[in-house]
């Protein structure tokens, strides 16, 4: 008998409540040995790419074939001590503990960090990062926040935006969140994958200030609160700086849209832009994704509610609130390249319908750029000449408009299967969709869109991700978490991993609802499943990621 199933066997009989003899002596651990796997894909960064793309096409495992019911399923799970926000990222191949592992990576609302063996569940280390005297703020600590009711989070806020990792340097950023109940302070941290040292530098305060007579400018100076400012889309790696942005806890002002950036070698600040610096709000969430980027270093984010223009013209670009942007590197800050505001911006802010709420990625292998707006509209824009502002209609690629009750808390992603290629998306209130992307047109052709089941409801869609080898038949799978049956904006309930046939998603392949020992506990707001390796990573809010593979 191997060891690998000895292991199995004693973990068992342990779950079936084998009762343990008083006064014997205490029993060592089992440890499950490395197991084997002839993959090694990396994820370094939320949605697997800088085009946010959320796809792994080198998975060689997973198949429409085998990913069912009777063959695939709940591995194991690894145990964490807080609710994860962001997505779990992998290091194929990482040379750790005398070997060579594949190690998934992650974080929780407590401001911990965990290297764990993804094909074995070993952990490696776990450390905690919260500032030395302090503790993780928790939504109780956000007073002004929705009246003094605010549930987005129910409970620590520490590590929440995504980290990236640098592959060469071996290196893992992150921001951690820390107070002591008067002073919050937020940390930007770069450190070791094999061991979760700080590197040189590390950690470093976060700290800006911006000119400008927007909200809260004290003497026309804006200065970075680190309180109110809501660290929640991924971070993003572009050229050897690591970009921060930030949003704002349930609209508690004065707040601002902040994009910083940071030496990835000596964490030195070398950006900062203020996206309303003389006016207000403009906050970045993008449902928790990062910034796209390009091969040439711009970047490319969506912006929620707030000020549009300047002295009644919304064509100045000094306040760009409920717009999408592609910004480029200047000195010390960053310039906008090109832009697009909805016509009835007026309308969008007066109403709470934020552009920015989906986020936002480049299709690969394109100039195209795909964005959402809370109500219902989908905006397609060629990301170097995205079609500005004019006062009567909007200058852009492509809209195509769902239901007014599709608010577009949700991350789409892209698939290159046999017989095409997709965007799949699947807003709140909505059905799951595939938008056939016409390289010859470049548009969506609605007249082939595929349209399959509803899912989840309340104000918070479905987090999608991708898989497949290339584009081999048979091998392409669209995978979907969401709350099987709460309103994630505000309620914690059980969620749901759905898998669907990537050329055809009105074909359900797997659900983790079809055997009770699946269920993954409760859903994890804005975190999409990792396809890694033959396994899908799952964070969760139960104190765990749970390991989907071939039984």
């Amino acid at each position: 008998m191997s060891k690998r199933k000895l292991a199995l066997i004693l973990l068992v009989l342990f779950s079936l409540g084998c009762k343990k003899k008083e006064n014997t002596k205490p029993v060592t651990p089992v440890i499950i040995p490395d197991v084997p796997n002839d993959q090694h894909i990396s994820v370094f960064t939320q949605h697997n790419n800088n085009t946010r793309s959320g796809l792994n096409d080198q998975e060689k495992k997973l198949t429409t074939s085998n990913v069912n019911s009777a063959q695939f399923g709940k591995l194991f799970e690894l145990a964490v001590d807080d609710q994860v926000y962001s997505q779990p990222l992998v290091v194929g191949k990482l040379s750790i503990a005398s070997g060579t592992h594949n190690v998934a990576f992650i974080a929780t609302v407590n401001n911990s960090i965990y290297a764990y063996d993804g094909d074995s569940g070993r952990l490696f280390w776990k450390k905690n990062y919260t500032a030395t005297g302090m503790r993780p703020p928790k939504n109780t600590d956000m007073t002004g926040a929705c009246g003094g009711q605010y549930q987005d989070f129910s409970g620590d806020i520490g590590i929440v935006g995504t980290p990236v990792i640098d592959s060469v340097s071996q290196t893992l950023y992150f921001v951690a969140r820390s107070t002591n109940g008067a002073t919050y302070v937020q940390h930007l941290h770069a450190v070791g994958l094999t061991d979760g040292s700080e590197r040189p530098g590390s950690p470093v305060k976060i700290t800006a200030t911006y000119n400008g007579g927007g909200d809260g400018n004290v003497n026309n100076v804006i200065t970075f609160d680190a309180q109110r400012q809501n660290q929640r889309a991924a971070l993003t790696l572009v050229n050897g700086i690591v970009y921060v942005t930030f949003s704002s806890h349930c609209d508690w002002g004065p707040y601002h849209g902040w994009v910083l950036g940071y030496n990835a070698s000596s964490l030195q600040q070398q950006i900062v832009y203020n996206d309303t610096p003389d006016g207000y709000d403009g906050g970045i969430w993008e449902s928790g994704m990062g910034m796209a980027s390009d091969a040439q270093g711009s970047l490319y984010l969506v912006i929620g509610n707030g000020t549009v223009g300047a002295n009644g013209d919304p064509t100045v670009l000094t306040n760009r609130g409920e717009s999408a942007l592609k910004l480029t590197p200047s000195g010390s800050s960053l310039t906008i390249n090109s832009y697009f505001t909805p016509y009835n911006f007026q309308y969008l802010e007066d109403n709470d319908l934020d552009y920015g709420c989906m986020g936002s990625f480049l299709i690969p292998n394109s100039n195209y750029y795909f964005t959402s707006c809370k109500d219902g509209n989908i905006y397609l824009l060629n990301k170097n000449n995205m079609g500005g502002f004019t006062a009567s209609s909007n200058q852009v690629q492509q809209i195509i408009t769902l239901s007014s009750n599709s608010n577009m808390h949700c991350q789409p992603a892209y698939g290159k299967v046999s017989n095409g290629e997709f965007v799949y998306i699947w807003p709140e209130n909505d059905q799951i969709r595939a938008f056939p992307f016409d390289r010859g047109s470049n548009t969506f052709n609605i007249t082939n869109e595929v349209i399959g089941m509803s899912g989840p409801q309340g104000q918070n869609g479905a987090m999608i991700s991708v898989s497949s080898n290339g584009t081999s038949a048979g091998s392409g799978i669209v995978w979907a978490s969401y709350s099987a049956n709460a309103d994630a904006e505000h309620a914690v309930g059980p969620g749901i991993l759905r898998a669907f046939d990537a050329s055809d998603v009105t074909k359900e392949l797997w659900n983790s609802s079809q055997t009770g020992s699946d269920m993954p506990g409760n859903y994890a707001k804005f975190s999409a499943p990792t396809i890694a390796n033959g396994h899908v990573y799952l964070a969760t809010f139960s104190g765990k990621v749970v390991v989907y593979g071939i039984k």
